[in-house]
Parts: C-alpha cells; structure tokens; sequence
C-alpha cells in the first residue's frame, strides 16, 4: 500500500505528538532516579515514606512564617492548601488528587529548591527528595 507525501506527514506528526506522554516523568520515576543519586552516596539507600512524612512535618525553625512544610501545603499532601505569606491557593501535592504532580523533573526541581531552601535553609539531597516523593505519593 502506497501513501502520499500528505499521508506520511500527518502518521509523523500524529507519533511525534504522542511521544511526550510517552516520555512523561512519574512520581515514581522521579521517586527512583532521586533514589539512584542517593544511593551513590549510601548504596543501601531505599526511599522510605516515614522518613518522608518526618521531613514534610518537623518544624525547622529557618523562617518562623515557613516552619515547614505544612505551613503552607498542610499536614494532608491530598488536600489543598495556602501560601502563609502571599495568600495563594496552592494544589494538593498528592498525584491521586493532583495526576499534574511529579510529571517534569524540571518543575520538581525547581519547587524542591524554592521551598527546601525556604523552610529548611539549604537544598534537599537526593535522598530527601526520593523521601519525601515516596511520602506524598503513598496511597495514590
């Protein structure tokens, strides 16, 4: 079966298009490539979602407006919650109510630097961000 020149280029465009969902991060994607870098340091490095849970609530004490986390995001990462100092809605962190969550490393990289930087006054390692990914995802 022969195809015209128009045939093929609209098959092409039709894969190309498709082909970012096929390369699409997930949260445990995210999750493993955070978990390879730490385990660089620490060989037997397994994400653990009590660590997890243990970082996204302790109380800092960097910034008394931030504590921690769940100043702004609440204790509950599947609901929704509010920036304390610019009053802005901020989406639940959990991909079973938020699917958008943990899908471009390039996002995740930039908020985990934001906020780590924020509430705990140094950036996450590896580790804590595959922690605490293991956390937010848990029952989704």
């Amino acid at each position: 079966m022969a195809y015209t020149t128009a045939t093929k280029i609209c098959l092409i465009a039709l894969i190309l298009s498709a082909m970012p969902a096929a390369f699409a991060d997930t949260p445990s994607s995210l999750a493993a490539g955070y978990a390879a870098d730490a385990a660089k340091a620490s060989p037997d490095f397994t994400p653990s979602a009590q660590r997890g849970q243990t970082l996204f609530t302790k109380s800092w004490g960097v910034s008394q407006k931030m504590p921690g986390c769940t100043a702004c995001h609440g204790n509950d990462p599947k609901v929704g919650g509010k920036h304390v100092v610019t009053g802005k809605r901020i989406d639940p962190l959990a991909p079973s109510t938020n699917p958008e969550r943990f899908t471009s490393l390039k996002k995740v990289e930039k908020w985990f630097k934001r906020n780590c930087t924020e509430v705990i006054g140094r950036e996450c390692s590896a580790a804590e961000k595959a922690d605490v990914i293991q956390f937010i995802s848990q029952g989704s």
